[in-house]
């Protein structure tokens, strides 16, 4: 749990630090690997399990992958992939250059003090590059199972990640900022009816939500009551070559190396970060998609920054929110103390009924075998048919 409280002080051996770096490379299994087999092999099975229930109604299927993500391990067979001298590296920066949470950051995963070699790094982008690949094959094994099953043309399919990562760019790793490539994720969508296209608006996973109940809603029928307003907006339209004048979305992070809440409104080709501790952040993404140039120290820019700081004081009440952050910090520290001893896990344990799974010896094996066969045999009762 980060701790506003201490804000300076790193939290020991956290988990995101150069180690990621510097044991990059390949393995022939690793946690990551073990649990995104486990995931796709459950995957692939409940679609075939959808086709053959014979349950008509809709079906909706989340399988989330930890690909590509670090440590950056991948097998043999996806890091040949790649000729590791041709992998890329990172725009070298001045540290001292940096803004101030690009330092906190840095700090905090002991890149200044650990710090990585050029083959580290080269080696760690190899690996992220090769499980991007491995992730795609399971990608590609799900949507040729829904083929397979006859789902195609009725089913949608939708990519997306809760975060990317800095690889070295902007002398920065892993995530934690509003930069494009911590913050920036993939939303891809395809399906039945959907042309191929590129669609420039900004947005965010808030409107992930109605968007969704734009498509369970495709007949016609009226959104079911939430209980609660919804802050995104319905994609939809868009995905459906529709247009849309809004180009804005906005972010907050309230997590590790920050003692302030930090907020990002992006909106059009600019994008705009905000921190009570820190000076602002202005970058224009279209000629600068590096975010190399800070605008808001450019006196041709200072309205536009004030417009954009008075913009966030009336959107967001930075030191409530500051509070109510520090109250959930405290809160899961002491509960976290008060759990140290023997206690029992509340980890999410999958159920699994194994000795109901295949055929087991209290099973009719003929029936078991129709059961899950897809698709199902159809037995010919008049061989007079087949002559």
């Amino acid at each position: 749990t980060p701790n506003w409280d201490q804000s300076s002080e790193r939290i020991g051996k956290w988990y995101h630090n150069m180690d990621s770096l510097h044991e990059a490379g390949q393995a022939a299994m690793t946690y990551q690997i073990e649990y995104d087999e486990e995931v796709g092999f459950a995957a692939k099975r409940r679609i075939y399990d959808y086709a053959r229930d014979g349950d008509e109604r809709p079906w909706m299927l989340v399988a989330s992958f930890i690909h590509p993500h670090d440590p950056y391990v991948a097998r043999p067979e996806w890091w040949n992939l790649y000729d590791h001298d041709e992998i890329d590296l990172p725009t070298p920066v001045e540290p001292t250059a940096l803004d101030a949470h690009s330092k906190r950051i840095r700090a905090g995963i002991e890149y200044d003090t650990v710090g990585a070699t050029e083959e580290h790094i080269r080696s760690a982008r190899h690996g992220y590059y090769a499980n991007t690949s491995y992730f795609d094959s399971w990608l590609g094994r799900l949507i040729e199972t829904v083929e397979e099953t006859g789902q195609a043309d009725n089913t949608l399919i939708i990519l997306t990640a809760d975060h990317g990562d800095m690889l070295g760019e902007r002398g920065q790793w892993f995530k934690m900022s509003m930069f494009e490539r911590s913050a920036r994720v993939p939303f891809i969508i395809a399906g039945p009816g959907i042309s191929p296209d590129i669609v420039p608006n900004a947005c965010s996973h808030l409107d992930f939500l109605p968007t969704l109940l734009d498509i369970a809603s495709g007949d016609g029928r009226p959104w079911p009551e939430i209980g609660q307003d919804l802050d995104g907006r319905s994609l939809w339209h868009l995905i459906n070559g529709g247009e849309d004048a809004v180009d804005e979305t906005t972010g907050e992070y309230c997590a590790e190396m920050t003692s302030y809440p930090i907020f990002m409104i992006r909106r059009g080709a600019f994008k705009y970060i905000h921190c009570e501790t820190d000076p602002p952040l202005l970058y224009d993404l279209a000629s600068d998609p590096d975010e190399t140039r800070n605008l808001a120290e450019d006196p041709a820019h200072a309205d536009l920054s004030a417009e954009f700081a008075a913009e966030v004081a009336a959107k967001w009440d930075s030191e409530a929110i500051r509070e109510q952050v520090l109250s959930s910090q405290r809160a899961r520290r002491t509960l976290h103390a008060a759990m140290t001893g023997s206690g029992v896990s509340w980890d999410y344990q999958p159920v699994r009924d194994a000795a109901n799974e295949y055929v087991r010896n209290h099973m009719d094996w003929a029936e078991a075998g129709a059961r899950m066969r897809f698709p199902r045999f159809e037995a010919v009762t008049d061989l007079a048919d087949q002559s």
